[in-house]
């Protein structure tokens, strides 16, 4: 009998986290890495937030919390999401979960049977695919070109419905590209789905503030309310609070969705920790101020790296609308060999290379179900961020 269940050969394990991981490695070793292979803000986790969560350990708040979160929390995440999008959603409505992954695992496992389907706008991120994989779904991957600006169009979305489609799972701003839909390309996209009703949308919005040039993000719901019964609005604090290790993500939702997620994770991790619940009250009912000074540095980072880029031999870099990453084309790089001697036929060579020759940790578009281009993350200090710009030009211009 074997010991491993076959439904762990539907998924693969996370490629970020494991170039992270290898790029640890070559550091302790001793190696000189920039790594910008982490979806993680650099900046540390205010300084009213962290002392929230003092306060509650010192005031005994360590005991099992009810599962879908504090009653404390769940209103401030609807007065939050309220405050952010006009969106309207009940305590009852609102579920916190160890991070956002939680909150995606939740709803599909609570609602996917054996061949139901799920869109997946690609570029996307990694887990997608698999937590539908998982779910014994199938994922639809649907390729959204970069001359389209990485963003789905009506008719890549009607095109992608079959009568087995019961997801779209959409993500603004996008990780890996930063592309970032506005409220007239969502409204496009709710036209489709209203032709659709038993289509559900779980849109994922964990880089919502993270948004430059004066961008106006948007989310589903507040585009049209009719979609509200059959759409998770999902988000957290990992991001723009800077609290990737507090694990705190929730959603809105309707009722009976919310109970059959919440019946799930009782069964599995129970309530998040009390103490990262008490830190995330903080985070949206207290002060909002530094949010815009890590955006507006984000910015300036981003646009550094566009530019330093955009010299780079066989390189094409878009100028994203959010989040904290840039995705480059590649293309011009394929079928060449490398100062140090490496072909670079694919994505994952060029990566694999640059972190080899060159010292520099970056993803290969092909995790991201988009081959051709890669990934970095410019959440890191500005002079880290041109050494390495400085070093992928160097590497690009080596290729022969």
């Amino acid at each position: 009998m074997d010991l491993i269940a076959a439904r762990l050969d539907r998924i693969s394990p996370s490629q970020t986290i494991a170039i992270s991981t290898k790029a640890r490695e070559l550091k302790a070793a001793g190696k000189d890495i920039i790594s910008l292979s982490a979806g993680e803000p650099d900046f540390d986790t205010p300084a009213n937030i962290k002392q929230a969560a003092i306060r509650a350990i010192e005031a005994g708040q360590t005991k099992y919390t009810d599962v879908a979160g504090t009653p404390a929390l769940r209103k401030a995440v609807a007065e939050r999401f309220r405050l952010d999008s006009g969106l309207d959603y009940t305590s009852d409505e609102i579920i916190v979960s160890n991070g956002g992954k939680q909150v995606i695992y939740n709803a599909m496992v609570a609602t996917i049977n054996p061949g139901d389907e799920a869109i997946i706008p690609a570029p996307c991120w990694v887990s997608y695919p698999d937590i539908v994989a998982l779910a014994e779904g199938t994922p639809v991957v649907v390729p959204c070109m970069a001359e389209h600006g990485f963003k789905m169009r009506p008719a890549d979305l009607e095109a992608a419905i079959t009568p087995r489609t019961k997801w779209l799972l959409l993500n603004s701003p996008n990780n890996p590209t930063g592309a970032a839909y506005d409220a007239q390309e969502l409204r496009a996209l709710c036209d489709v789905l209203l032709r659709h009703p038993d289509i559900w949308i779980l849109t994922d919005d964990i880089y919502d503030k993270l948004v430059y040039d004066g961008f106006r993000p948007a989310t589903i719901v507040q585009v049209e309310p009719r979609l509200r019964s059959r759409t998770v609005t999902m988000n957290g604090v990992s991001k723009a609070y800077a609290m990737t290790g507090w694990r705190i993500g929730f959603a809105g939702a309707p009722v009976e969705l919310i109970r059959a997620m919440n019946k799930l994770q009782g069964q599995s991790t129970s309530g998040p920790s009390s103490i990262s619940q008490a830190a995330a009250l903080e985070a949206l009912s207290g002060p909002q101020d530094f949010i815009a000074e890590m955006v507006a540095t984000y910015q300036g980072r981003r646009d550094l790296v566009v530019s330093m880029l955009n010299q780079a031999s066989g390189l094409q870099c878009a100028t994203p609308e959010g989040a904290f990453y840039v995705f480059p084309s590649l293309r011009g790089c394929l079928g060449r060999t490398s100062a140090g001697g490496a072909r670079i036929d694919s994505d994952r060579d060029f990566v694999t290379a640059l972190l080899d020759e060159e010292g520099v940790a970056a993803v290969h578009g092909s995790a991201f179900m988009f081959a051709g281009h890669f990934r970095i993350s410019y959440a890191t200090d500005t002079e880290s961020l041109k050494e390495a710009c400085l070093r992928i030009q160097r590497f690009c211009g080596g290729l022969r």
